[in-house]
């Protein structure tokens, strides 16, 4: 007998959703020249890494990289030994990729913090005054990182449209409503409180504008 089982929290899917919105915004603002909105929206986004990576930790059981982040369990996974009942939220190998993407994106937005406007220097990142003429190099680690992070979302992108077509699920309407249809018993998942994610939010701004203000 299939039901719907609530996997996904509010701040987990408003991450997921608003992230997307502001990587294509940081591509176009790159792409047309405009870098103060693309430094901008570079520190808005490290500021909602950070949440997550705080709401990993402190979040909702499916948001938590302890829920999911089993690498022992990958090959379980594939041998079809580790059901969506027994993870219903991010399956193993998927864990394993929302780690990646997390680490490439701060790898991305750190490098970005000391990049420098080489052409025509007339806007910096927030820290490129602290390593010199060295900024130009981390630019370069910058624009070439870019092309890591772009390959990482594409594997993204052709694992869900591999999923629906091999397991015959469609990923992206759980990440829309939080919920899944699901088979059989599946246990209640822990659900972190809203005011919770609030405080965690403001948190992660303070660690990020705070340190960057130090400078």
């Amino acid at each position: 007998m299939s039901h719907k089982v609530k996997v996904w929290d509010v701040p987990t899917r408003l991450f997921h959703w608003v992230l997307l919105a502001m990587f294509v915004g940081m591509w176009a603002s790159a792409e047309n020249g405009q870098l103060q909105i693309h430094t901008k929206l570079g520190v808005a986004m490290l500021v909602l890494v950070v949440f997550r990576v705080l709401w990993g930790f402190v979040g909702s059981q499916s948001a938590r990289f302890a829920d999911f982040v089993k690498p022992g369990q990958v090959k379980a996974y594939l041998r079809g030994e580790v059901s969506e009942n027994q993870q219903p939220g991010h399956n193993p190998l998927g864990g394993l990729m929302v780690v990646a993407l997390l680490g490439a994106l701060l790898v991305q937005l750190g490098l970005g913090l000391f990049s420098a406007d080489v052409d025509s220097y007339t806007f910096d990142g927030p820290l490129a005054k602290l390593i010199g003429g060295q900024a130009e190099q981390v630019t370069e680690w910058h624009e070439l990182w870019f092309n890591v992070l772009l390959g990482l979302v594409g594997v993204h992108v052709l694992a869900i449209v591999a999923y629906r077509k091999l397991k015959n699920t469609n990923l992206v309407p759980p990440m829309i409503t939080g919920h899944k249809t699901l088979e059989g018993e599946v246990k209640p998942l822990r659900f972190a409180p809203g005011w919770l994610a609030v405080v965690v939010l403001a948190l992660a701004a303070a660690l990020v504008l705070g340190g960057l203000s130090l400078v």
